[in-house]
């Protein structure tokens, strides 16, 4: 059998890209077709720097030949990202030292955000890695508590003859949150440049030295706080929370669209599924799914963005955050166990999207240390 290049070309004409407009041959994103009897080789050149796209190109490529031109082709597709430059896109600014940002996000609030991000820091931590948290709830500081530093302030130190911020320290994480500088009970109002104008205090006016990872705990929703962090730094992947309740969805699926808008275009590293179940002590092999089951899970593979774990409704978890310390500290639990994993495989996702993407910077992440999920050849 061999393969028409004609024809595979007039089936990839059926395709098209998400934010091309066109279809990937009259949009000149396929680049080239190459037939070699019942091989063809597609070369495809990307604009967008998503991860989700770039796969499910790949995997549209593949199923219209099989089913257009030939169910016996052996298809094998090149994909090169080239961003074009776009004048409206948001580009924050790096800060030197700091290799990966990453945001955690949430469309709706209580969804445990928060209490994941902290898990995650001290877990990429407990891996041997340098990290940073930079609390941007302003109207909800969290960190403070989850780190059992309320009382503690930032004192200034002078770097290169200027003053600048020391984050707290509390299990080798550097923590910086609006919290350190109100009264607990004190609510922030604040209109929106007031709110930014603290935020790039914290991000720009600190000294937080080398970071392998600076995590951000962002704001529930799709706002004015996460267009500010976007214009101040260059995130390198989000991190979206849910719980599988549909109400959390819906709210989740808009967090997961804010970050693949044109002018945003940051990579989803994938979604994380909290309260997935509850196990009661006692019967320790049933599962409750309370709030229903596997909904985050399903919503990732709808978005074709990667899914990172679950954990579970676990009374320790809340206790853990309400006292100070993570629960991802507990050696040798059921929850240190979730966590390691979902902390790998979100490293894992890093890694890939430094691999396969434009870097927002010249981004590498340069200790792997107890990260066995990322080795490489």
């Amino acid at each position: 059998m061999k393969l028409d290049r004609k024809e595979i070309l007039k089936a990839l004409e059926t395709i098209t890209i998400a934010g091309e407009g066109k279809n990937m041959v009259e949009s000149g994103a396929v680049a080239n077709v190459i037939t070699f009897g019942d091989e063809v080789v597609v070369d495809l050149v990307l604009h967008t720097p998503a991860m989700h796209i770039k796969k499910r190109a790949e995997d549209d490529i593949k199923k219209t030949i099989l089913e257009l031109v030939s169910p016996e082709a052996k298809i094998k597709v090149n994909i090169k990202v080239e961003a074009k430059e776009n004048p409206n896109e948001i580009k924050g600014k790096a800060i030197p030292g700091i290799k990966n940002i990453i945001a955690v996000a949430s469309g709706k609030g209580g969804v445990g955000k928060s209490t994941v991000t902290a898990n995650l820091a001290v877990t990429l931590a407990k891996m041997g890695f340098n990290v940073g948290v930079l609390d941007a709830d302003i109207y909800g500081p969290s960190m403070p508590i989850m780190f059992d530093v309320e009382n503690e302030k930032p004192i200034s130190i002078t770097v290169d003859g200027k003053s600048k911020m020391k984050p707290v320290e509390s299990y080798d994480i550097k923590i910086l949150s609006i919290g350190f500088f109100t009264a607990p009970s004190q609510a922030v109002i604040w209109r929106g440049p007031m709110a930014a104008k603290a935020l790039n205090q914290m991000i720009f006016d600190a000294d937080w030295g080398e970071l392998d990872f600076m995590l951000i705990d962002l704001p529930p929703g799709t706002g004015d706080i996460h267009l500010s962090i976007m214009q101040s730094l260059p995130i390198t992947g989000a991190v979206v929370v849910s719980t599988p309740q549909a109400v959390a969805l819906a709210d989740a699926k808009k967090g997961v669209a804010m970050f693949m808008q044109d002018n945003i275009n940051v990579p989803v590293l994938g979604i994380i599924e909290n309260m997935a179940y509850f196990t009661p002590e006692e019967l320790p092999d049933n599962k409750y799914y309370i709030f229903g089951q596997e909904g985050a899970k399903n919503l990732a593979e709808d978005l074709n963005v990667p899914f990172l774990g679950e954990v579970p409704i676990v009374q320790s978890i809340r206790e853990a955050g309400d006292y100070g310390r993570p629960a991802a500290m507990q050696t040798a639990s059921a929850i240190e166990t979730v966590f390691e994993e979902i902390t790998r495989n979100v490293v894992q996702e890093v890694v890939n999207r430094n691999d396969n993407l434009p870097a927002t910077e010249a981004i590498k992440i340069t200790t792997m240390a107890g990260c066995s999920a990322v080795k490489k050849n």
